[in-house]
């Protein structure tokens, strides 16, 4: 995984077709219901936003069940992403039984009806419905940034030391273990911050997030994505690159947002 964690794709000619590029839909194309819901990706976020929107796009039955989704050639320029990354939201979407792939000549990617969410999701709903999502994930994004700049202005040895040894354990981590190791390592940053106050309220914010991640899936492309994003906060951080820090935590942060934003809203 690499350090930056800056694009959605590394891949040569892949990053200026996501997040903005030219290649897609032409400017002289006359609008329509997906124009409303579709736009351009950000380049930092690429994976997570282009599911937001798909989902979005599914919860407003704009492609009601039974119907076919717009092809992956229409989709792609539409968000401005690659297939590759559009064949990734589309197999999330699958393995959430959202969405069915048909192969043939009438085939492509079709909604499928809305079941009960499995597992004890309601449950979990349920526990977290008094919670205003949207300012939990503000109130999350302040302080993080404001801890990963804290953290660039100036860490011990030691704090460098604990810094390091818990991004290494989220590299390390089993799937299940991951979202714990996750945590682990944001409140390294809150308390090496110097501020027992913001260490003290991340860790309160940081249970409610948690509770909200517990309502979504753990999906292996955002994971890998995060980790990424991961090592280049603490790249800041240890280069006392107070601004970047903030600026990859920021972007971090979106991330998570956009994926609660789709599954939850």
């Amino acid at each position: 995984m690499g350090a930056s964690g800056r694009g959605d794709d590394t891949r040569p000619g892949v990053r200026a077709a996501e997040g903005g590029g030219a290649a897609g839909v032409a400017d002289d194309a006359a609008p329509g219901p997906l124009d409303s819901v579709l736009r351009p990706v950000r380049a930092g976020n690429g994976f997570e936003e282009a599911l937001e929107q798909v989902l979005q796009l599914l919860r407003l039955g704009l492609v009601p069940p039974g119907e076919r989704l717009p092809s992956e050639r229409e989709l792609s320029q539409h968000l401005r992403i690659s297939r590759v990354t559009l064949r990734e939201v589309l197999k999330v979407l699958q393995d959430q039984n959202m969405v069915e792939s048909r192969r043939g000549r009438y085939g492509g990617t079709f909604v499928l009806p809305r079941t009960a969410a499995p597992d004890g999701s309601d449950e979990l709903r349920r526990r977290i419905a008094a919670v205003d999502v949207e300012d939990t994930l503000r109130f999350r994004e302040v302080l993080e940034a404001g801890a990963a700049g804290l953290c660039a202005e100036g860490l011990t040895a030691d704090g460098e030391t604990r810094l390091r040894g818990a991004l290494d354990a989220t590299r390390g981590a089993r799937l299940e273990e991951y979202r714990r190791q996750d945590t682990l390592l944001h409140l390294t940053l809150a308390e090496l911050s110097g501020s027992r106050t913001l260490a003290a309220q991340y860790a309160a914010v940081r249970a409610t997030l948690n509770e909200l991640l517990d309502c979504i899936p753990l999906l292996v492309r955002n994971l890998e994505h995060s980790q990424q994003q991961h090592a280049a906060v603490v790249e800041a951080v240890l280069d006392r690159d107070p601004d970047a820090a903030r600026e990859m935590m920021r972007e971090h942060c979106g991330g998570t947002a956009a994926l609660l934003r789709g599954f939850l809203a």
